[in-house]
């Protein structure tokens, strides 16, 4: 099974998480939205931005210009922050 699949399958969220989702991307959104953006995103994310350093992975989508922690024990989101876009 792909780290990609794991992910998708596994991917659960702290309470804490939430808030700290939505003051990194300037949103309010509701924990059902952020669930499904970020499932959303990691979805159509090719397999080769998924990166494992240490014990997290890095998911970096340049069309939503956002990069996605996931704890690789726990497939917990741990955060999202958004980066530059690429010009």
């Amino acid at each position: 099974m792909t780290n990609k699949i794991k992910i998708l399958n596994n991917i659960c969220y702290t309470k804490l998480v939430y808030g700290r989702i939505n003051k990194k991307l300037k949103t309010n959104f509701s924990k059902k939205e952020i669930e499904e953006l970020l499932f959303n995103i990691l979805e159509e994310t090719n397999e080769k931005f998924y990166n494992k350093i240490g014990k997290n992975f890095y998911i970096t989508n340049t069309n939503n210009n956002i990069k996605i922690t996931v704890n690789s024990n726990t497939f917990r989101v741990i955060t999202v922050d958004k980066i530059k876009p690429l010009t």
